[in-house]
């Protein structure tokens, strides 16, 4: 090869590097976004969707933890409605383990089900409906427990329970989150709404960039599949520290048992979508180092195969001068 075939090399090689630097940017804040995307993608769709909270709880009515725990907050109550007399006088040594084995005896049952998914989706839709509501002042939540006692009193009554129709429909309204919280979840819910549509189309966009400005292509795509990865990781790290620090924070010992089973239920869904990034980036790490390390020698191989196949023509002889 002549000197001047070989003297655009050293010009090229500056023009390079500051396309690559760029490309390294971009990708790695491709990798970066990515996770915060997922995250908040999960906050803003997972958690509002009222249907899908409902089914996610479902199962924890069946938990034991969750059982004691009902039964442990719904005894106390009734024990507290019931009177001072009744509270502190001779009686509360027989009436109180009664009401307290009433209760978790009824926490087995198909009622305490539908009741269970009942109160779920009026607190769930009492929430979203504050937090989506930027026309009035942060008010405190609450929930009438009208509906939720009229489908346990059907469900009763078609289980044919004696004096289940007798049950009054009470109107009482529970409070569910002060107006402090309201107005403060309310600014947080509308941030996750934007980052839940913005940050993973930033992440795609960086990534496509990242890649196309890239001189070797094949360590781009390995580079963004393992950051995919690390950011997945990052994410079930985060999940773990997460569910440490809540049932941490939780005065009662005794109820982070169903604390925990709570939040298990409410991020099983991320936690499934992380591991998805874990195996997914390093599927197209080593599917890109894969084809770059035996991709030519095949290619190299289906060529001489090709060469030596019968149906090729025969390479020319070369001819004889005359002499």
């Amino acid at each position: 090869m002549s000197e001047h075939d070989r003297a655009p090399v050293p010009e090229q090689a500056p023009l390079l590097r500051p396309r690559n630097a760029l490309s390294a940017v971009l990708l790695a804040l491709a990798c970066l976004l990515l996770p915060f995307g997922t995250l908040a993608s999960w906050a803003a769709h997972g958690l509002t969707d009222t249907g899908r909270y409902v089914r996610a709880m479902a199962p924890l009515a069946a938990d034991p933890d969750v059982q004691r725990a009902v039964a442990d907050a719904v005894g106390d109550g009734i024990m507290r409605e019931a009177g001072h007399e009744l509270d502190t006088g001779p009686l509360r040594g027989t009436v109180g383990p009664f009401v307290h084995d009433a209760v978790r005896s009824f926490t087995r049952t198909a009622a305490f089900r539908t009741g269970w998914d009942a109160a779920n989706q009026a607190v769930h839709d009492a929430v979203l409906r504050a937090l989506r509501d930027d026309s009035t002042r942060a008010t405190p939540v609450t929930v009438d427990v009208a509906p939720v006692v009229a489908r346990v009193k059907r469900r009763l009554t078609d289980d044919h329970v004696p004096f289940a129709h007798r049950i009054p429909a009470l109107h009482a309204r529970v409070p569910v989150l002060p107006a402090d919280d309201v107005d403060r979840l309310r600014k947080g819910y509308h941030v996750l709404d934007t980052a839940a549509l913005w940050l993973p189309l930033a992440a795609a966009v960086c990534a496509v960039a990242g890649t196309a400005l890239a001189a070797c292509r094949r360590r781009a795509v390995t580079a963004l599949g393992l950051g995919t990865a690390l950011g997945g990781g990052l994410l079930v790290l985060a999940v773990a520290i997460g569910r440490r620090l809540t049932l941490a924070d939780l005065p009662d010992a005794l109820h982070r048992p169903a604390a925990g089973a709570i939040y298990d239920a409410l991020t099983a869904t991320l936690l499934t979508v992380s591991w998805l990034l874990v195996a997914f980036g390093l599927a197209v790490a080593l599917g890109s180092w894969l084809t770059g390390r035996y991709g030519p020698r095949l290619a190299s191989r289906r060529r001489a195969r090709a060469s030596a196949a019968p149906g090729a023509d025969p390479a020319p002889e070369p001819t004889r001068a005359r002499a």
